[in-house]
């Protein structure tokens, strides 16, 4: 009896402390899309990274977003999309005058589209979005020297915030760290599994 009360009680020690459930955590996929090869992309350039003017890219992000996410919502090609878009820029340059006045600030802005914005390197999830040209509406307001924020329009994917994503400098640097914990919690998994080992011959024996 007293051997079976050991056994159980080594089992459910080595479920709870071994990296198993979490092993098998880290294994499940990543909730963000991959960008298709055609798609349309929003992006927004601040005049700086004060925070008044990052608190009128985010109002001009929102309003822009909410009204082209509606025209684009139904459409399932991307020429569709694309004249659709380029008939009513107008309309959009109309929405982020509007955005600037009632901001009360007198900042200059500018709308553009095209198929060759630059957009810099973005570590997003588990995916890396490379530098390059894309087809998107830039919205530049003032110097546009700040912060930038970006979306993709069609498909729409404009609740996935990919400027949140980390560069990818600074995730080789989070990958460093988590390294070195890993390397510092080992020697704490090895005095767990000795332990383990210890109980069970101590059972079988």
């Amino acid at each position: 009896m007293r051997k079976i009360i050991l056994a159980t009680a080594a089992i459910i020690l080595s479920l709870s402390i071994l990296p198993w459930g979490h092993m098998s955590g880290a294994s499940s996929s990543s909730p963000y899309k991959v960008i298709p090869d055609e798609a349309i992309r929003l992006r927004i350039l601040a005049d700086n990274n004060e925070e008044k003017a990052q608190e009128l890219k985010r109002d001009v992000r929102d309003a822009v977003n909410a009204e082209i996410t509606t025209w684009v919502e139904d459409l399932t090609s991307i020429d569709a999309a694309r004249a659709l878009i380029q008939s009513r820029l107008q309309e959009i340059d109309a929405i982020v005058k509007e955005t600037i006045e009632q901001s009360e600030m007198t900042e200059s802005y500018q709308v553009e589209y095209g198929k060759q914005v630059e957009f810099p390197t973005k570590l997003y999830g588990s995916y890396i979005y490379p530098a390059g040209e894309y087809e998107a509406i830039l919205i530049t307001l003032g110097e546009g020297e700040g912060d930038n924020w970006w979306c993709v329009l069609f498909p729409p994917l404009c609740f996935l915030d990919f400027s949140n994503g980390a560069t990818v400098a600074h995730a080789e640097e989070k990958g460093a760290e988590q390294e070195q914990e890993k390397e510092a919690a080992e020697p704490e998994k090895q005095e767990v599994e000795f332990f383990l080992v210890k109980l069970w011959n101590k059972i079988v024996s």
